[in-house]
């Protein structure tokens, strides 16, 4: 088999929610969340063994409702945070008494039933890594429930839309994102306690509420970025007060942040303009680059974690794209190089060709998807493979092309 080619794994159910499994350093391993509203909802734990190019899973159920949002703690494989909807109606008794002594009839009433957005932390079964790949189907014939540590639920500050692990964290700190509030939740005995230890609010006209955020990986880990319609704030974690917004950021609604993993300042949002822009957020007035290679709402964007040069983002326009932004990264010159040392080397080295910053490109349009691209993530165990997931469950794995591999570390 060529050695680039995709692997691709197909769910029963549509799904939109994937992470890799972050603690996971060794094995390439991505956890997948399922969306039906007839039948219990599952975590579909994808292995893939990069010798022989084949993937193993091991399904979970999730019977908690649809996932929209699963996140992965950094500390401990076997735990995980998901957002769900489940629904909530409301029944009243209807009494035949008239015709009958003792016949009443139970009605859901439509109009009084709600869908809520709920977040919780869950665990994996303890043996769910033993003996997972002996019979591929057995785990999905006889699938084991995922076991509840706690929910990161406060009815006060509404409905949930993401919950973010603290980067590099000891896996004892989530910010849940909820309405227009952000909740910083301390963790505690093995993550069966969750303690909500301060809060922020969006403070405006309208109904303003959170789509997306990230935790940033710099500054000690106090600094969040969230979006809310067509703005980007960022957050101090310690006075939780606002120190930045880019006020319509995108034409549209803003879908997904990510933070630049070597470049403290720098970070990347999508949206339904179908834009993709970098910003340096010490000024916020223009993004320094702006992408325009989609054709639909850009829903996912994703920095690799060791080589910032290459992004992945993923669109409804049913194409996942890699890109390699290498003028705006930490190597623009072929070799790292900090914020002062750019600065001096576009003084000293203006006329020598050899010094130029390389030139942004496409690297490569993945179309093995035939519906919407909800998301794409970079492996935390190899960083020349991704996976990308579409609305009807299609898993495709995906690898770094080998030229620009070797013209990256060579």
């Amino acid at each position: 088999m060529e050695d680039d080619a995709p692997v691709i794994y197909g769910l029963e159910f549509q799904a939109r929610a994937l992470t890799a499994q972050t603690a996971e350093t060794d094995a390439i391993r991505f956890l997948v969340g399922t969306q039906s509203l007839k039948f219990d909802n599952q975590i579909h734990i994808i292995d893939f063994d990069d010798e022989n190019n084949i993937i193993n899973k091991n399904v979970l159920l999730h019977q908690a409702g649809e996932i929209w949002h699963i996140g992965a703690s950094p500390a401990d494989k076997a735990v995980l945070t998901t957002c769900y909807n489940k629904s909530e109606s409301h029944c009243f008794l209807l009494s035949l008494a008239p015709f009958t002594a003792s016949l009443f009839i139970m009605f859901l009433s439509p109009s009084d039933s709600r869908v809520v957005s709920c977040a919780a932390v869950w665990r994996m079964p303890s043996d769910w890594e033993t003996g997972s790949h002996e019979s591929p189907d057995d785990s999905a014939h006889n699938p084991q429930a995922l076991e509840l540590l706690c929910r990161l639920d406060d009815s006060t500050h509404g409905n949930a839309a993401c919950v973010l692990w603290e980067p590099m964290g000891d896996g004892k700190r989530v910010i849940s994102l909820a309405d227009n509030h952000a909740l910083l939740w301390d963790l505690q005995e093995s993550s069966t306690q969750a303690t909500a230890s301060s809060t922020a609010s969006l403070e405006g006209k309208g109904q303003l509420k959170f789509t997306s955020g990230k935790w940033s990986p710099h500054h000690n880990c106090s600094q969040l970025a969230t979006a809310n319609d067509t703005a980007i704030r960022g957050w101090d974690l310690r006075t939780m007060s606002q120190i930045y917004c880019i006020e319509n950021a995108h034409g549209l609604l803003v879908r997904d942040l990510d933070f630049n993993p070597n470049r403290q300042y720098y970070l990347a949002s999508c949206g339904d303009d179908c834009k993709v822009k970098f910003w340096d957020v010490r000024n916020v007035q223009e993004p320094v680059k702006t992408l325009e290679e989609h054709s639909h709402w850009v829903w996912s964007v994703r920095y690799n974690h060791s080589h910032d040069q290459l992004v992945l983002t993923a669109s409804s326009d049913s194409r996942l794209i890699l890109s390699n932004m290498v003028s705006i990264s930490s190597e623009p010159f072929g070799h790292l190089v900090d914020d002062e040392e750019l600065s001096e080397g576009e003084d000293n080295h203006q006329d020598d060709k050899s010094k130029e910053p390389l030139k942004d490109s496409v690297v490569s349009t993945y179309e093995e998807h035939e519906d919407s691209v909800y998301a794409a993530e970079w492996s935390s165990a190899d960083p020349w493979l991704f996976a990308s997931l579409s609305y009807d469950g299609r898993l495709v794995i995906n690898r770094v092309p080998r030229a620009l591999k070797y013209r990256i570390l060579l």
